[in-house]
């Protein structure tokens, strides 16, 4: 059960996913989570890198869809000047907007990854549709409310992910 937590991959930043790397796995298309995975949770809008980061995946026809537990004021604010579509109050970890992006986007489970900053939402929900998911470093270490709390049971996963030699980088 405690593997359903288990990223597949870890990096630092979204900027560290290039497109290159990405071809070579054939992934042809990305699901990102928001908030603290592009940018900090109370940035309203895209950063320069972050606009700069979404033409590269397009300029090399990797789709990118934006994922978001956030309401749809939230969500449309941030993704529509990226020209980019989204998936608002998504129900994460619940796998069903995970799946229905993958179909939207008409890409076989193989061809696409999940990045996020949450192991219970977005790591969980993106390997319950059996996708490739890679856990990014949280931009800012403030959070809402729930998302503190998901954080502590976060730490203890990763403690024991740590423990039992499956993980080996340090936050």
């Amino acid at each position: 059960m405690l593997t359903y937590f288990l990223p597949n991959e870890h990096v630092k930043s979204v900027f560290d996913i290039q497109p290159a790397t990405l071809k070579n796995r054939g992934i042809k298309g990305i699901i990102t989570d928001l908030d603290n995975t592009l940018v900090a949770w109370d940035v309203k809008d895209a950063t320069p890198e972050v606009i700069q980061w979404f033409k590269l995946m397009k300029d090399h026809d990797i789709k990118v869809t934006i994922i978001s537990n956030n309401n749809q004021e939230r969500v449309e604010v941030f993704s529509e000047p990226l020209g980019t579509p989204f998936v608002f109050s998504a129900r994460k970890p619940l796998s069903k907007a995970f799946k229905t992006v993958a179909n939207e986007m008409g890409l076989k489970k193989e061809e696409v990854v999940v990045i996020g900053d949450q192991l219970l939402t977005d790591v969980l929900g993106g390997n319950l549709a059996d996708l490739y998911t890679i856990l990014v470093v949280p931009i800012v270490q403030t959070d809402g409310k729930i998302t503190k709390f998901n954080r502590k049971i976060e730490r203890r996963i990763l403690n024991y992910f740590r423990r039992k030699g499956k993980i080996s980088w340090e936050e």
